[in-house]
Parts: C-alpha cells; sequence; structure tokens
C-alpha cells in the first residue's frame, strides 16, 4: 500500500508492511528534501563514501520497496524503516536535516534518563496521554492494563514463552478468543497501523448504572471461563482452601523432611 507523506509541503514515497507493521520511506526521497542536491544518486554515492560505517550497512539499512517511480511505474526502489532513515539523515550535512538530528539528540538523552531513573517513564507516559487527549481516569485505567499485561508477559516468560513473535502468538490468541479477529486484523478494522490496540478500545463507560453493566458483563465472562476451565480440567477453580491451610501444607513437607533426615542419623 502506497502512500505519500509531506515534509514542508515536498512528497515522500512511503509503503507500509502489513506483515512487519513498520513504515518503509523512500531513501532518494528523503535525501534529495534534505540535502536540496539537484543530483540525489551521485549524492547518496559522495555520501556514502563519506561515512564508511554507513556504507558497510548500506545493504543492511535499505531494502528494496515497491513505489510508484516518476514514470507512474510500480517498480522496487530503495527504501528505509524509521530507524533506517534516521542513521541516513545522520550524514546529511543539511540545515534541513538539523531539527532531526536535534530530535534524535533528545530522545537519546531521555533514554538515558530513563535508564537512570526508570519512573521517569511512566511520568513520560502519562504526560504523553495527556497531551494526546486522553480524561484522567482513562489514563488511569489504561496504566491499570499495562500492569496486567506485564504480569501476564511475566507468566509467560516463567513458563518458557519467548518475548518477540512467541508474545505475539499468543497475543493474537487472546484477541481472537474474544473478537473473533487477530490483532492485525482488529487494527484493520480501527484504521491503526504502529499504534498500540489498546490505546483505541472504544468502550467508555460513564455513571454507575453503565459502570455496572459493565462489571456485570466482565463477571459473566470471568464465570464462564472458569466453568469452561472445570469443565475441561475436571477440578473445581473454588475451593476452600487458604493461605493458612498452603502454610499447613507446606510445614508438614519440611517437619517430614526433617524428621527422616534425624532418623537417619
Amino acid at each position: 500500500m502506497d502512500n505519500i507523506k509531506r515534509f514542508e509541503n515536498q512528497p515522500i514515497r512511503t509503503a507500509w508492511d502489513e506483515e512487519k507493521e513498520e513504515w518503509y520511506f523512500s531513501v532518494s526521497d528523503v535525501v534529495e528534501i534534505l540535502s536540496e542536491s539537484k543530483d540525489v544518486k551521485q549524492y547518496i554515492k559522495k555520501m556514502r563514501s563519506r561515512d564508511p560505517e554507513l556504507n558497510s550497512k548500506w545493504g543492511t539499512i535499505c531494502t528494496p520497496v515497491r513505489m510508484m517511480t516518476a514514470d507512474g511505474k510500480n517498480r522496487k526502489i530503495n527504501a528505509a524503516d524509521t530507524e533506517g532513515i534516521l542513521r541516513i539523515i545522520q550524514s546529511i550535512p543539511s540545515k534541513k536535516a538539523e531539527p532531526f538530528k536535534m530530535w534524535l539528540a533528545q530522545v537519546g538523552r531521555e533514554r538515558i534518563e530513563e535508564i537512570i531513573d526508570p519512573e521517569l517513564t511512566i511520568e513520560r507516559a502519562l504526560d504523553t496521554y495527556a497531551k494526546k487527549g486522553y480524561p484522567a481516569d482513562w489514563i488511569n485505567q489504561r496504566l491499570q492494563t499495562i500492569r496486567a499485561r506485564k504480569e501476564l508477559t511475566d507468566q509467560w516468560q516463567a513458563h518458557g514463552v519467548e518475548k518477540g513473535k512467541e508474545y505475539a502468538i499468543l497475543t493474537d490468541e487472546v484477541t481472537k478468543a474474544w473478537s473473533g479477529m487477530t490483532t492485525r486484523q482488529y487494527k484493520n478494522l480501527k484504521g491503526l497501523k504502529k499504534e498500540n490496540l489498546r490505546d483505541n478500545i472504544t468502550q467508555n463507560p460513564y455513571g454507575l448504572e453503565e459502570n455496572r453493566e459493565v462489571a456485570q458483563s466482565g463477571g459473566k465472562i470471568a464465570g464462564d471461563a472458569r466453568k469452561n476451565i472445570e469443565a475441561q480440567t475436571g477440578k473445581p477453580v473454588i475451593t476452600s482452601d487458604n493461605a493458612a491451610r498452603l502454610n499447613e501444607v507446606v510445614t508438614g513437607m519440611i517437619e517430614r523432611v526433617v524428621s527422616g533426615e534425624e532418623s537417619n542419623e
């Protein structure tokens, strides 16, 4: 799917990779605009010769992607994702490139600050949501979903699931189970690309009665899930066991082990 983006009213050809969920930008369009060169091919050649590190990684940074060419035909041209384009921009000594470079420096500084003080990550997330116009109660609920997601992925990791592709597979399974669509299909329905699906859920109850309906609906779903688990395992999820009972079991096990050791001495 080809698109035209604009920088200072000048066109930049782009393409969205559905599988990778990445935007790709025409390298020649970006370089031509920022360098203001009349011969972009020659400029790129000189740029690569000035920057040996960029040149050595050029084949990795650039990917042939089908886009519309000047003659109106759809051909493969050199393109790069956001990270690749930002790397190329670093090698363009142009006043137009300076805003990009300053932005890169700011992002890098903020990331270092967040590594030193992780709480800043949460504060900046709150600020970003507020600037996007989300109400305070929505932001608080979103933080709760982030925490719940973290607890879920912690359990996945503890049970041998690897980050990345395997997380995505399980997330798709969860999304399909309740929506009937994969995460990507649900995003397409909402017209989303890189945006987080959980930032675009539309349910927004207000007042006691509307929230009561949502609570009852959620409770029924949880109850149905419990019944399904019990039917599949043949074991009750709800039991009379509590933390004190569990502690007695563990203590008894320890005492039996100790008694066995003493009898063998």
